[in-house]
């Protein structure tokens, strides 16, 4: 604790007679030179009054260590707690309180009994006083040595002596915590008041209008009902000294520092309310009239107070108000266009009816639930035979939101209705009234997910059941679309229901299904997301027919991975879907590439579904990853002696389709069986070792990496290595890393291949980034410089050494390696090359943005937080500089460049560090990057419009011209974008109309005049 100003040590232990001391000099006013006679260190100068704080700073830690009691205080405070001036009383009551709080948890139990007699007596005293006396009863009331009966003789003197409301808030709140506290440690004793413990808290808090006091308040009525104190005769008043604020209209004031939310204040009333079902009687006649209000907020908090009530009522308490807590619920159903009162209104009628389900019966009682389901089907029913109404559909979710509260409303609502449904889905012709019909119907279907299976006797569904399924599959064969979505959603629901479909349903199931999948031409209905062909455990495409035998493979492949959802399934379709691959691939027709982009499409579909289930993920992994390497392999080798067997295979199409599978086939496996994985991969490509491939007797060694033309199909595979590599989870060890990255680098400056040449330095960069931090890495760095800059130089495979910068550059920054600044500088200095410079722009593309098969969080690729920010920190100034030195041939690229940066960068940042980027470069590149760059400007508009017209008055001459001409720029973006900001836009550019500068009115008349022609036709 920092001494207060002008005090210097504390005081020493022996002391003792500093309380009376400081006590007569704080009550004169200034302190006497009688403590430095004892010795004591000048306190304040002479003349200054000794403030509270002081005292408390001298008086308690000797109170604290023992040097003195608090009765002896209070012996040294007798002149001030008796003096005739109540403002002199009230300070030192006032100082014994601050000493009380400090020390409270010292005090011996006859210190305390003499204290609460004395803070009792004071509560009589003059009205000043009163705060300083709660703050000391507050102490006290903390203390753990407090006598019994001493809380209830506290209490009674506060009930009987205070007139709470009339004090301040925090002397109100500290009443509110006096009794909470004793509510907390002295509950029995309490509980001995009986309803006057309630009765004085009644008077205590009705009248308080303070949010802060009011959280309390609520606090100690949950905490009086939920722990059985007596509420006596007072119940009504406790609840009408609660619910009169009900519903809370509060709105907190700006920069309000106690952060008290009107949602707060909402949740803890609504929990004293619907705290007791006492409260029901006054309660629910409240909340009828204010759901009857015209405000959106009290319905709202009616409806969800009605719903928590529900939780603790029976039917007891239900009973009386059952027909208007109904009607009122359907009106507002009915009539509402507020989407958020009908949910609520729903959810109320949920509750009131899962209340009615629980309540146990005798067997004299009236079944409430029946009589109150009877009265919503007697007035929703029948609006469910009008599908072209407003109200079927209202009523439907009524009759619904009722049924889903138990399986006994369940079985109420829907012994009326199912029938009903499906009588009129019969009656009406129209493909429309049939699916809003339908649609219903497919309502109650979910319902019954709940329940599961239900006995025969019980259920009103599986007495139906013929009548549904006819209804379900004949919306099926309707020529409507929209008709057919229903029906297999439905279908869906039916197939969830465990015994419900009979085996010739099944097959009647798989009969429309396939139809649907293979033959429809609506792509709605086959391609549907909802479709139940996850129900068929396999499909055979081999049956398709001549006559679309295209399309209809490609259908049946989509429908082989929609259904291969679980390990068995994929277990017999994933064979089925490598046959047909290993078919197509000794095909020779023109179609064979697409062909094998539409299989690993589905195998790559499969795979994602595979990774959640470790099993599923293992099986997959060593089943497909082996067999396309494989299949790969022999037509790598195929190649060279028949250029026209496996050629399609190798396409780079094919190739880029076969990454995402082995990397989604990768990415979740355990770091022992990746382990294990690695170990057959790696060698495979550097030393040919094929025998944990499947049918692995290949014509000739497998050399990716050596050099030679008719080894070039051969090179092209390390696509297959990099999705490989780049997927495996970082702590997995990788054998014969450094001779790989090395074969890599080599690859990438020295193959002819553009294909190649990537994807060798794309795993290359994958690799690096997750090395760990060393010297290998260093030097394996420094290698991959001395390879780059050679070739960056001059030579005919510059693009491959800046292909290679870029991805390792990308590797580096998503790291935060220092390397990566170097490297980015280099890549700077190439945006001024004629012939590189234009690549080296879009890289700054490749970047900012995230990368679908390398270098992103789902590959485990080290990416830290805010590398994008950090990006832009560092090098837009760069760019900026560049672009102002630049030649008028090159000046484009850094254009480019810098848009690139912008466009990627998270729009909450870029809204943050736009305003500055206007204000240092907007007379370097703004301009241009308006007139170059449109579409990604465009989405910034309002922060560039408000920055420009606040530059235009800038003291700077040359400031205010360019932010017009800027400005001026702001007319090349989309003219729906502008529209908005023309009528501000023209007005503010009147002021610069009148600049004392000639360049300046120049450029603001030239600036006003397009804006005054933006919209104009013809233009």
């Amino acid at each position: 604790m920092c001494l207060p100003a002008g005090l210097e040590a504390a005081p020493p232990a022996e002391c003792t007679w500093l309380p009376q001391c400081l006590v007569r000099c704080w009550h004169a006013g200034s302190l006497s030179r009688c403590c430095a006679g004892k010795g004591v260190w000048q306190c304040l100068t002479d003349g200054l009054e000794v403030s509270l704080v002081h005292s408390l700073y001298l008086l308690s830690p000797g109170v604290k260590d023992g040097s003195w009691t608090v009765l002896q205080l209070v012996e040294a405070l007798g002149s001030c707690l008796e003096n005739t001036d109540p403002r002199t009383r009230g300070r030192g009551i006032q100082l014994l309180s601050q000493v009380l709080l400090q020390c409270y948890s010292l005090l011996q139990e006859k210190e305390v009994l003499h204290l609460v007699l004395f803070y009792e007596n004071r509560l009589q005293d003059h009205h000043l006083v009163i705060p300083s006396v709660l703050q000391g009863l507050r102490a006290l009331s903390m203390c753990e040595v407090l006598s019994p009966g001493l809380a209830v003789s506290v209490l009674k003197a506060i009930f009987q002596e205070v007139h709470v409301q009339s004090l301040l808030q925090l002397d109100r709140h500290t009443v509110y915590s006096i009794i909470t506290n004793f509510m907390g440690t002295r509950e029995e004793e309490l509980k001995g008041l009986g309803a006057d413990f309630t009765f004085g808290f009644i008077q205590v808090m009705d009248g308080e209008k303070d949010p802060r006091n009011l959280l309390v308040a609520f606090q100690i009525v949950r905490d009086l009902i939920a722990k059985n104190y007596a509420l006596g005769p007072f119940v009504e008043e406790l609840f009408e000294v609660t619910s009169c604020y009900f519903p809370i209209d509060f709105t907190p004031p700006p920069n309000d520092p106690h952060g008290i939310q009107r949602e707060d204040l909402i949740l803890s009333l609504r929990a004293v309310l619907s705290s007791t079902p006492q409260f029901a009687e006054f309660l629910l006649p409240l909340l009828i009239e204010k759901m009857d209000s015209d405000l959106q907020s009290a319905k709202l908090d009616s409806l969800q107070t009605l719903t928590a009530c529900c939780a603790i009522y029976g039917q007891k308490e239900l009973q009386e108000f059952l027909p208007s807590l109904w009607s009122s619920l359907r009106r507002e159903v009915f009539q509402t266009a507020s989407e958020k009162v009908e949910a609520e209104c729903l959810a109320a009628l949920h509750a009131l009816s899962a209340c009615l389900s629980r309540s146990v019966l005798s067997s004299d009682t009236e079944d409430l639930l029946d009589s109150f389901l009877s009265s919503i089907l007697q007035d929703c029913r029948h609006h469910l035979c009008e599908p072209d109404m407003k109200l079927v559909w209202p009523s439907a979710k009524l009759l619904q939101a009722a049924a889903g509260a138990s399986l006994r409303s369940y079985h109420c609502v829907t012994r009326s209705v199912l029938p009903l449904l499906l009588e009129q889905y019969t009656k009406h012709p129209q493909s429309s009234q049939r699916r809003t019909i339908l649609e219903m119907l497919l309502g109650f279907l979910e319902l019954q997910q709940k329940w599961g299976y239900v006995e025969e006797d019980e259920s009103s569904l599986l007495s139906l059941q013929a009548q549904v399924c006819s209804v379900v599959f004949s919306a099926l064969t309707d020529p409507s679309v929209q008709l057919q979505l229903v029906g297999i959603r439905a279908l869906t629901v039916l197939g969830s229901l465990q015994g419900f479909l009979s085996p010739s349903d099944l097959e009647l199931v798989v009969d429309h299904l396939i139809r649907l999948a293979l033959h429809e031409e609506d792509s709605q209905t086959w391609g549907h997301p909802s479709t139940p062909l996850r129900c068929v455990s396999s499909s055979e495409p081999e049956e398709e027919s001549s006559r679309d035998h295209c399309s209809l493979r490609q259908r049946c492949l989509q429908a082989l991975a929609a259904v291969s959802i679980h390990t068995s399934i994929v277990r017999e379709t994933v064979p089925v879907l490598l046959q047909h691959l290993r078919k197509v691939q000794k095909g020779n027709t023109a179609g064979n590439t697409q062909d094998m982009v539409s299989v690993c499409q589905s195998l790559h579909r499969v795979a994602l579904q595979c990774q959640q289930d470790a099993e599923g993920c293992w099986y997959y992994h060593q089943t497909v990853v082996p067999c396309l390497l494989a299949l790969a392999v022999q037509a790598a080798m195929q190649e060279s002696a028949h250029p026209l067997l496996g050629k399609a295979l190798l396409e780079e199409e094919v190739l880029a389709a076969m990454v995402p599978i082995i990397s989604a086939a990768t990415t979740h496996l355990s770091p022992e069986l990746a382990a294990q994985s690695v170990s057959h991969v790696v060698p495979l490509f550097l030393d040919g070792e094929v025998s944990f491939l499947p049918q692995n007797s290949f014509p000739c060694s497998f050399k990716p990496f050596e050099d030679g033309e008719c080894l070039e199909a051969q090179r092209r595979l390390v696509a297959l290595l990099m999705a490989f590599v780049c997927s495996l989870p970082r702590d997995v060890a990788i054998p014969q890393q450094e001779r790989l990255l090395q074969e890599l680098l080599a690859l990438s400056c020295s193959c002819n291949c553009p294909f190649t040449a990537t994807t060798a330095a794309k795993c290359f960069a994958g690799l690096v980034n997750k090395h760990p931090a060393g010297q290998q890495l260093d030097e394996i760095l420094q290698l991959a410089v001395n390879r780059m800059e050679p070739g960056l130089a001059e030579g005919p495979r510059r693009m491959q050494a800046l292909t290679l910068l870029l991805w390792v550059t990308k590797a580096l920054v998503l790291r935060y390696h220092p390397l990566s600044s170097r490297l980015t500088d280099k890549l700077l200095g190439l945006l001024g090359d004629v012939e590189l410079g234009p690549t080296a722009a879009d890289g700054f593309s490749l970047l900012m943005a995230e990368s679908p098969d390398v270098l992103h969080k789902g590959c485990h690729a080290d990416v830290r937080i805010m590398f994008r920010q950090r990006f832009f920190t560092d090098n837009v100034p760069k760019l900026v500089q560049g672009f102002h030195r630049a030649g008028p041939d090159v000046k484009a690229n850094y254009l480019k460049g810098l848009s690139h940066v912008l466009n990627h960068l998270p729009k909450p940042v870029l809204v943050t560090e736009l305003p500055t980027v206007i204000t240092h470069y907007s007379h370097l590149c703004l301009q241009p990057l308006l007139l170059e760059a449109p579409q990604i400007m465009s989405l910034h508009v309002d922060t560039l419009v408000t920055k420009f017209l606040s530059l235009t008055s800038s003291p700077a001459m040359a400031v205010r011209i360019a932010a017009l001409r800027c400005a001026h720029a702001l007319t090349s973006l989309p003219t729906t974008v502008l529209l908005p900001y023309k009528a501000r836009v023209i007005r503010a550019l009147a002021k610069p109309l009148d600049d004392k500068k000639r360049l300046v009115r120049k450029e603001a008349v030239a600036a006003r005049g397009e804006w005054f022609l933006l919209g104009s036709p013809g233009r």
